[in-house]
């Protein structure tokens, strides 16, 4: 059996170790004829590589409780730290009366004339928009059908492409 002192990655291997040993006695415990000496020395073996790998479970399975509560106590440690520092406590009020600040003066523009022109302007705009994008893609489907063109010739002497897109739309019910 290991010592305490032996590595995480040795214990694991030691393990595996003897799970093989395990394994291939008690292969052997079912190929050994009834009551034969093989058949108790293999029972033997198996018995004392189960107990070992026992052994190294319990001990990985201790020490990890070991790990968890001492990162309990760190993580203790760390959140009073951070509780108990003046200087956080006061940047998270100061943090605190500028947030306000920042929502009191948010409301004030919300509620300044020139503001609520604007944003009536701009939802007058973007309708505008939808209609003429609207408007353009009906026309761009029906240039498409009849030249099976993506593309149209400007004033200028230019060419402009565009795409013809499908959409499904809801079913009705």
């Amino acid at each position: 059996m290991a010592d305490q002192h032996t590595s995480p990655v040795n214990e694991e291997r030691e393990a595996d170790e003897l799970a093989r040993k395990a394994l291939k006695a008690a292969s052997a415990a079912q190929d050994a004829p009834a009551g034969s000496s093989d058949e108790l020395k293999t029972s033997d073996d198996l018995a004392q590589s189960l107990n070992y790998l026992q052994n190294v479970i319990e001990r990985n399975a201790t020490e990890l409780e070991r790990i968890e509560h001492e990162m309990k106590e760190k993580r203790e440690s760390l959140q009073s730290v951070m509780e108990n520092d003046t200087e956080l406590g006061e940047a998270e009020a100061m943090a605190e009366v500028a947030t306000t600040k920042l929502k009191e003066r948010r409301m004030q523009l919300q509620n300044n004339p020139q503001v609520s022109t604007l944003r009536v302007q701009l939802k007058e705009m973007s309708d505008q928009k939808k209609e003429v994008e609207e408007t353009l893609s009906n026309h761009l489907i029906n240039y498409f059908q009849i030249t099976q063109s993506t593309s149209f010739d400007t004033s200028d002497g230019d060419q402009w492409d565009f795409s013809v897109k499908a959409k499904v739309k809801a079913r009705k019910k």
